[in-house]
Protein backbone atom coordinates (compact mmCIF):
# COMPACT_ATOMS: atom_id res chain seq x y z
CA UNK A 1 0.00 0.00 0.00
CA UNK A 2 1.47 3.41 -1.20
CA UNK A 3 2.18 5.68 2.23
CA UNK A 4 1.82 9.53 2.78
CA UNK A 5 5.27 9.67 2.37
CA UNK A 6 5.05 7.83 -1.44
CA UNK A 7 2.79 10.52 -2.15
CA UNK A 8 5.28 13.41 -0.87
CA UNK A 9 8.00 12.03 -2.48
CA UNK A 10 6.57 11.56 -6.05
CA UNK A 11 4.42 15.33 -5.77
CA UNK A 12 7.96 16.47 -4.73
CA UNK A 13 6.46 18.53 -1.59
CA UNK A 14 6.52 17.86 2.21
CA UNK A 15 4.52 15.34 4.02
CA UNK A 16 2.64 18.35 6.06
CA UNK A 17 1.55 19.56 2.39
CA UNK A 18 0.29 16.62 1.46
CA UNK A 19 -1.32 15.93 5.18
CA UNK A 20 -2.61 19.49 4.21
CA UNK A 21 -4.65 18.55 1.05
CA UNK A 22 -6.34 15.71 2.12
CA UNK A 23 -7.58 16.86 5.13
CA UNK A 24 -8.79 19.91 2.66
CA UNK A 25 -6.55 23.10 4.16
CA UNK A 26 -6.49 26.22 2.38
CA UNK A 27 -2.87 27.08 3.06
CA UNK A 28 -1.77 24.54 -0.43
CA UNK A 29 -0.74 26.46 -3.80
CA UNK A 30 -3.07 25.13 -7.02
CA UNK A 31 0.01 23.35 -8.53
CA UNK A 32 1.35 21.52 -5.61
CA UNK A 33 -2.61 20.68 -4.62
CA UNK A 34 -2.79 19.49 -8.36
CA UNK A 35 0.62 17.60 -8.20
CA UNK A 36 -0.59 16.13 -4.81
CA UNK A 37 -3.96 15.06 -5.92
CA UNK A 38 -2.58 13.22 -9.51
CA UNK A 39 0.28 11.34 -7.14
CA UNK A 40 -2.35 9.89 -4.72
CA UNK A 41 -4.68 9.09 -7.90
CA UNK A 42 -1.71 7.20 -9.90
CA UNK A 43 -0.46 5.60 -6.56
CA UNK A 44 -3.57 4.94 -5.02
CA UNK A 45 -3.42 6.34 -1.90
CA UNK A 46 -5.91 6.36 0.35
CA UNK A 47 -5.76 8.51 3.51
CA UNK A 48 -5.70 6.68 7.11
CA UNK A 49 -9.08 8.52 8.57
CA UNK A 50 -7.76 7.44 12.16
CA UNK A 51 -4.58 9.30 11.63
CA UNK A 52 -6.67 12.21 10.03
CA UNK A 53 -9.08 12.24 13.37
CA UNK A 54 -6.07 12.48 15.89
CA UNK A 55 -5.02 15.41 14.18
CA UNK A 56 -7.89 17.44 13.05
CA UNK A 57 -10.04 16.00 16.03
CA UNK A 58 -12.69 15.28 13.07
CA UNK A 59 -13.27 12.17 11.21
CA UNK A 60 -16.34 13.53 8.73
CA UNK A 61 -17.94 10.66 9.95
CA UNK A 62 -21.57 10.19 12.18
CA UNK A 63 -22.24 6.84 13.51
CA UNK A 64 -25.85 5.46 13.24
CA UNK A 65 -27.72 3.63 16.01
CA UNK A 66 -30.59 1.95 15.05
CA UNK A 67 -32.71 -0.63 17.02
CA UNK A 68 -33.16 -3.16 13.70
CA UNK A 69 -32.27 -2.79 10.01
CA UNK A 70 -34.55 -4.92 8.98
CA UNK A 71 -37.29 -3.40 6.51
CA UNK A 72 -38.84 -0.96 4.89
CA UNK A 73 -39.12 1.96 7.37
CA UNK A 74 -35.42 1.71 8.98
CA UNK A 75 -33.98 1.46 5.56
CA UNK A 76 -35.86 4.55 4.30
CA UNK A 77 -34.54 6.19 7.48
CA UNK A 78 -30.91 4.98 6.63
CA UNK A 79 -31.74 6.50 2.88
CA UNK A 80 -32.51 9.65 4.12
CA UNK A 81 -29.03 9.82 6.68
CA UNK A 82 -26.93 8.53 4.16
CA UNK A 83 -28.38 11.31 1.53
CA UNK A 84 -28.31 14.33 3.89
CA UNK A 85 -24.57 13.21 5.32
CA UNK A 86 -22.83 12.69 1.61
CA UNK A 87 -24.59 16.30 0.78
CA UNK A 88 -22.84 17.17 4.10
CA UNK A 89 -19.85 15.72 3.03
CA UNK A 90 -20.18 13.14 5.57
CA UNK A 91 -19.82 9.62 5.92
CA UNK A 92 -21.96 7.32 8.03
CA UNK A 93 -21.37 3.92 10.19
CA UNK A 94 -24.70 1.74 10.88
CA UNK A 95 -24.83 -0.40 13.95
CA UNK A 96 -27.91 -2.02 15.59
CA UNK A 97 -28.69 -2.43 18.59
CA UNK A 98 -31.28 -5.04 18.32
CA UNK A 99 -33.50 -3.30 21.27
CA UNK A 100 -31.36 -4.19 23.59
CA UNK A 101 -29.41 -1.34 25.72
CA UNK A 102 -26.30 -2.97 26.84
CA UNK A 103 -25.57 -3.96 23.17
CA UNK A 104 -26.56 0.29 22.79
CA UNK A 105 -24.07 1.25 24.87
CA UNK A 106 -21.71 -1.63 23.83
CA UNK A 107 -22.16 -0.29 20.06
CA UNK A 108 -21.91 3.77 20.74
CA UNK A 109 -18.61 2.35 22.77
CA UNK A 110 -17.11 0.97 19.89
CA UNK A 111 -17.80 4.02 18.11
CA UNK A 112 -15.20 5.92 19.95
CA UNK A 113 -12.54 7.99 18.06
CA UNK A 114 -14.22 6.88 14.83
CA UNK A 115 -17.14 9.60 14.68
CA UNK A 116 -17.75 12.96 15.46
CA UNK A 117 -21.02 12.04 16.79
CA UNK A 118 -24.15 9.87 17.20
CA UNK A 119 -27.63 9.38 15.28
CA UNK A 120 -29.55 6.98 17.75
CA UNK A 121 -33.24 5.83 17.86
CA UNK A 122 -33.86 3.90 20.92
CA UNK A 123 -37.71 4.48 22.22
CA UNK A 124 -37.55 2.18 25.24
CA UNK A 125 -38.02 3.55 28.63
CA UNK A 126 -34.66 1.65 29.93
CA UNK A 127 -32.74 4.03 27.66
CA UNK A 128 -32.47 7.22 29.36
CA UNK A 129 -29.97 6.42 31.26
CA UNK A 130 -27.42 4.84 28.73
CA UNK A 131 -28.04 8.37 26.40
CA UNK A 132 -27.29 10.12 29.42
CA UNK A 133 -23.96 8.39 29.60
CA UNK A 134 -23.07 8.28 26.36
CA UNK A 135 -23.77 12.18 25.98
CA UNK A 136 -20.72 12.46 28.22
CA UNK A 137 -18.35 11.20 24.40
CA UNK A 138 -20.80 12.32 21.71
CA UNK A 139 -23.44 15.27 20.48
CA UNK A 140 -26.01 13.16 19.86
CA UNK A 141 -29.41 13.85 18.23
CA UNK A 142 -32.63 11.28 18.79
CA UNK A 143 -35.05 9.71 16.61
CA UNK A 144 -38.34 9.00 18.01
CA UNK A 145 -36.88 9.09 21.99
CA UNK A 146 -39.55 8.12 24.47
CA UNK A 147 -38.63 11.18 26.31
CA UNK A 148 -36.59 14.01 25.49
CA UNK A 149 -32.54 14.46 26.84
CA UNK A 150 -30.75 17.18 28.02
CA UNK A 151 -28.30 18.72 25.47
CA UNK A 152 -29.85 16.31 22.43
CA UNK A 153 -31.95 17.40 19.55
CA UNK A 154 -34.73 15.17 18.76
CA UNK A 155 -36.41 14.65 15.93
CA UNK A 156 -39.76 12.37 16.39
CA UNK A 157 -43.37 11.19 14.63
CA UNK A 158 -46.51 12.15 15.73
CA UNK A 159 -47.52 8.84 16.44
CA UNK A 160 -50.30 9.97 18.81
CA UNK A 161 -51.98 12.12 16.52
CA UNK A 162 -51.78 9.66 13.91
CA UNK A 163 -53.24 6.83 15.89
CA UNK A 164 -55.85 9.64 16.53
CA UNK A 165 -57.03 10.10 13.21
CA UNK A 166 -57.22 6.52 11.97
CA UNK A 167 -59.73 5.47 15.00
CA UNK A 168 -61.69 8.68 14.56
CA UNK A 169 -61.84 7.55 10.74
CA UNK A 170 -63.48 4.12 11.71
CA UNK A 171 -65.75 5.57 14.09
CA UNK A 172 -66.90 8.24 11.25
CA UNK A 173 -67.44 4.45 9.09
CA UNK A 174 -70.03 3.34 12.12
CA UNK A 175 -67.56 1.13 13.37
CA UNK A 176 -68.03 0.47 17.42
CA UNK A 177 -65.79 -2.20 18.57
CA UNK A 178 -62.71 -1.31 17.28
CA UNK A 179 -59.61 -3.94 17.78
CA UNK A 180 -56.09 -3.01 18.54
CA UNK A 181 -52.91 -5.00 18.25
CA UNK A 182 -50.29 -3.24 20.26
CA UNK A 183 -46.48 -2.87 19.49
CA UNK A 184 -43.97 -3.46 21.88
CA UNK A 185 -44.51 -3.10 25.89
CA UNK A 186 -42.01 0.00 26.75
CA UNK A 187 -41.73 0.65 23.17
CA UNK A 188 -42.72 4.82 23.16
CA UNK A 189 -43.81 4.68 19.58
CA UNK A 190 -46.06 2.22 20.64
CA UNK A 191 -47.87 3.39 23.55
CA UNK A 192 -48.31 6.69 22.18
CA UNK A 193 -50.45 4.87 18.84
CA UNK A 194 -52.24 3.21 22.00
CA UNK A 195 -52.81 6.56 24.07
CA UNK A 196 -53.88 7.94 20.06
CA UNK A 197 -56.27 5.01 20.09
CA UNK A 198 -58.23 5.04 23.51
CA UNK A 199 -58.48 8.84 22.97
CA UNK A 200 -60.36 8.59 19.97
CA UNK A 201 -62.58 5.64 21.88
CA UNK A 202 -63.44 8.12 24.53
CA UNK A 203 -63.87 11.20 22.11
CA UNK A 204 -66.70 8.97 20.81
CA UNK A 205 -67.89 8.33 24.08
CA UNK A 206 -66.53 4.44 24.22
CA UNK A 207 -64.87 3.13 27.14
CA UNK A 208 -61.71 1.46 26.01
CA UNK A 209 -62.06 -2.32 26.23
CA UNK A 210 -58.97 -4.30 27.50
CA UNK A 211 -59.79 -7.67 25.60
CA UNK A 212 -59.66 -5.60 22.58
CA UNK A 213 -56.23 -4.66 23.19
CA UNK A 214 -54.08 -7.45 21.77
CA UNK A 215 -50.42 -7.86 22.61
CA UNK A 216 -47.93 -7.38 19.40
CA UNK A 217 -44.28 -6.84 18.75
CA UNK A 218 -44.30 -4.80 15.29
CA UNK A 219 -43.85 -7.91 13.62
CA UNK A 220 -45.73 -9.61 10.77
CA UNK A 221 -46.42 -13.24 12.93
CA UNK A 222 -47.62 -10.98 16.09
CA UNK A 223 -49.97 -9.15 13.74
CA UNK A 224 -51.30 -12.93 12.54
CA UNK A 225 -51.39 -14.07 16.07
CA UNK A 226 -53.04 -11.25 16.97
CA UNK A 227 -55.55 -11.54 14.48
CA UNK A 228 -56.45 -15.43 15.27
CA UNK A 229 -57.15 -14.53 18.96
CA UNK A 230 -59.38 -11.70 17.57
CA UNK A 231 -61.42 -13.51 14.93
CA UNK A 232 -62.20 -16.15 18.09
CA UNK A 233 -63.90 -13.33 20.13
CA UNK A 234 -67.49 -13.21 20.99
CA UNK A 235 -68.70 -10.66 20.70
CA UNK A 236 -65.86 -10.12 18.26
CA UNK A 237 -64.67 -6.71 16.43
CA UNK A 238 -65.94 -5.10 13.27
CA UNK A 239 -62.70 -3.52 12.38
CA UNK A 240 -58.71 -3.70 13.52
CA UNK A 241 -55.75 -0.64 14.25
CA UNK A 242 -52.76 -2.58 13.59
CA UNK A 243 -49.65 -0.26 15.10
CA UNK A 244 -47.66 -0.48 11.92
CA UNK A 245 -48.04 -1.85 8.92
CA UNK A 246 -46.18 -5.16 9.58
CA UNK A 247 -48.77 -6.16 11.98
CA UNK A 248 -51.63 -5.66 9.84
CA UNK A 249 -49.98 -7.57 7.22
CA UNK A 250 -49.59 -10.20 9.29
CA UNK A 251 -52.70 -9.97 10.44
CA UNK A 252 -54.68 -9.76 6.56
CA UNK A 253 -52.56 -13.04 6.56
CA UNK A 254 -54.58 -14.66 9.34
CA UNK A 255 -57.90 -13.33 8.28
CA UNK A 256 -57.74 -14.75 4.53
CA UNK A 257 -56.43 -17.81 6.19
CA UNK A 258 -60.08 -17.86 8.16
CA UNK A 259 -62.39 -16.99 5.02
CA UNK A 260 -63.08 -13.74 6.44
CA UNK A 261 -63.07 -10.97 4.10
CA UNK A 262 -61.42 -8.00 4.28
CA UNK A 263 -62.96 -5.40 4.15
CA UNK A 264 -66.36 -6.96 3.96
CA UNK A 265 -66.63 -8.78 7.23
CA UNK A 266 -63.60 -6.99 8.76
CA UNK A 267 -62.00 -3.24 8.29
CA UNK A 268 -57.84 -3.80 8.96
CA UNK A 269 -55.49 -0.65 9.07
CA UNK A 270 -52.26 -0.32 9.41
CA UNK A 271 -49.39 2.74 10.64
CA UNK A 272 -46.40 3.59 8.81
CA UNK A 273 -47.41 3.03 4.77
CA UNK A 274 -44.80 1.14 4.07
CA UNK A 275 -44.21 0.55 0.34
CA UNK A 276 -46.07 -2.64 -0.22
CA UNK A 277 -48.96 -1.29 1.73
CA UNK A 278 -51.11 -0.18 -1.49
CA UNK A 279 -50.16 -3.62 -3.44
CA UNK A 280 -51.75 -5.90 -0.91
CA UNK A 281 -55.50 -7.10 -1.71
CA UNK A 282 -57.60 -4.91 -0.86
CA UNK A 283 -54.84 -2.41 -0.84
CA UNK A 284 -54.20 -0.77 3.27
CA UNK A 285 -55.78 2.14 4.48
CA UNK A 286 -52.88 3.33 6.85
CA UNK A 287 -50.96 6.20 8.27
CA UNK A 288 -48.35 7.95 6.32
CA UNK A 289 -44.74 8.58 7.78
CA UNK A 290 -41.82 9.67 6.10
CA UNK A 291 -39.52 7.99 6.95
CA UNK A 292 -36.92 9.17 4.75
CA UNK A 293 -37.51 12.56 5.87
CA UNK A 294 -36.73 11.44 9.53
CA UNK A 295 -33.54 10.73 8.67
CA UNK A 296 -32.99 13.37 6.94
CA UNK A 297 -34.32 15.83 9.18
CA UNK A 298 -32.01 13.88 11.96
CA UNK A 299 -28.66 15.20 9.83
CA UNK A 300 -29.97 18.18 9.58
CA UNK A 301 -30.04 18.64 13.46
CA UNK A 302 -26.89 17.03 14.06
CA UNK A 303 -25.23 19.57 11.68
CA UNK A 304 -27.00 22.89 12.96
CA UNK A 305 -26.75 22.21 16.29
CA UNK A 306 -26.63 25.03 18.97
CA UNK A 307 -23.26 25.29 21.05
CA UNK A 308 -25.40 26.17 24.04
CA UNK A 309 -27.26 22.67 25.07
CA UNK A 310 -30.23 24.54 26.73
CA UNK A 311 -31.37 25.30 23.30
CA UNK A 312 -32.23 22.04 22.35
CA UNK A 313 -34.33 21.97 19.10
CA UNK A 314 -37.67 19.42 19.19
CA UNK A 315 -39.02 18.64 15.95
CA UNK A 316 -42.21 16.76 14.75
CA UNK A 317 -42.63 15.44 11.94
CA UNK A 318 -46.67 15.19 11.18
CA UNK A 319 -48.42 12.38 10.02
CA UNK A 320 -51.44 11.31 7.09
CA UNK A 321 -54.41 9.54 6.81
CA UNK A 322 -53.47 7.56 3.44
CA UNK A 323 -57.49 5.84 2.57
CA UNK A 324 -57.37 2.51 0.77
CA UNK A 325 -59.65 -0.05 -0.13
CA UNK A 326 -58.88 -2.03 3.11
CA UNK A 327 -61.28 -0.27 5.93
CA UNK A 328 -64.29 -0.25 3.22
CA UNK A 329 -64.82 3.24 3.59
CA UNK A 330 -66.97 5.51 1.17
CA UNK A 331 -64.10 7.53 -0.26
CA UNK A 332 -62.53 3.96 -0.98
CA UNK A 333 -65.17 2.33 -2.25
CA UNK A 334 -66.11 5.31 -4.25
CA UNK A 335 -62.94 5.25 -5.89
CA UNK A 336 -63.03 1.59 -6.76
CA UNK A 337 -66.85 2.39 -8.37
CA UNK A 338 -65.40 5.13 -10.26
CA UNK A 339 -62.47 2.80 -11.30
CA UNK A 340 -64.90 -0.23 -12.43
CA UNK A 341 -67.24 1.82 -14.25
CA UNK A 342 -64.24 3.20 -16.37
CA UNK A 343 -63.26 -0.52 -16.72
CA UNK A 344 -66.71 -1.52 -18.24
CA UNK A 345 -66.48 2.10 -20.40
CA UNK A 346 -63.44 0.66 -21.89
CA UNK A 347 -64.79 -2.96 -22.27
CA UNK A 348 -67.60 -1.43 -24.00
CA UNK A 349 -66.18 0.58 -26.24
CA UNK A 350 -64.06 -2.12 -27.52
CA UNK A 351 -66.58 -4.47 -28.42
CA UNK A 352 -68.91 -1.96 -29.75
CA UNK A 353 -70.50 -3.35 -32.72
CA UNK A 354 -69.25 -3.16 -36.65
CA UNK A 355 -70.99 -0.55 -39.11
CA UNK A 356 -73.34 -3.09 -41.01
CA UNK A 357 -74.89 -0.65 -43.18
CA UNK A 358 -75.33 -2.29 -46.96
CA UNK A 359 -74.26 1.21 -49.18
CA UNK A 360 -71.14 1.66 -46.61
CA UNK A 361 -69.96 -1.98 -47.04
CA UNK A 362 -70.48 -2.14 -50.77
CA UNK A 363 -68.25 1.39 -51.40
CA UNK A 364 -65.56 -0.12 -49.45
CA UNK A 365 -65.59 -3.79 -51.25
CA UNK A 366 -65.69 -1.43 -54.60
CA UNK A 367 -62.76 0.20 -53.57
CA UNK A 368 -60.40 -2.56 -52.58
CA UNK A 369 -61.19 -4.63 -55.24
CA UNK A 370 -58.92 -3.56 -57.45
CA UNK A 371 -56.30 -3.33 -54.87
CA UNK A 372 -56.62 -7.10 -54.05
CA UNK A 373 -57.04 -7.75 -57.75
CA UNK A 374 -53.79 -6.38 -58.71
CA UNK A 375 -52.17 -8.19 -55.39
CA UNK A 376 -53.47 -11.38 -56.59
CA UNK A 377 -51.46 -10.85 -60.06
CA UNK A 378 -48.79 -10.09 -58.31
CA UNK A 379 -48.00 -13.14 -56.77
CA UNK A 380 -49.48 -15.33 -59.31
CA UNK A 381 -46.01 -13.99 -61.34
CA UNK A 382 -43.65 -13.99 -58.26
CA UNK A 383 -44.78 -18.00 -58.46
CA UNK A 384 -44.67 -18.35 -61.87
CA UNK A 385 -40.87 -17.25 -62.13
CA UNK A 386 -39.55 -18.67 -59.60
CA UNK A 387 -41.70 -21.89 -58.86
CA UNK A 388 -42.11 -21.45 -55.06
CA UNK A 389 -44.08 -18.82 -53.43
CA UNK A 390 -42.43 -15.25 -52.24
CA UNK A 391 -42.87 -14.24 -48.76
Amino acid sequence: MSTIRDVARAAGVSIATVSRVFNGASRVSDPARRRVEAAGRELDYWPNAAARSLIGSRTRTLGVLLPDLYGEFFSDVIRGIDHAAAAADHQILIASSHADVDEFLSAARSMRGRVDGLIAMTSDRDSAAAIAQITRYFSMVLINPRASVNGCNTVSVASLEGALSMVEHLLQLGHRRIAIIKGPRGNGDAEQRLRGYRKALRGAGLKPDPALEHAGDFTEASGYRAALDLIQQKPGASALFAANDYMAVGAMSALRDAGIKVPQEMAVTGFDDIAIAEYLSPPLTTVRVDAYELGVRAIELWMNQPVDAKQSQHHVLSTALVVRGSCGSTRARAADTRERRQRRGRQARSAAPIDTDKGAVSEARDAIAPIAARRSRDAAGRISRSGRRQP
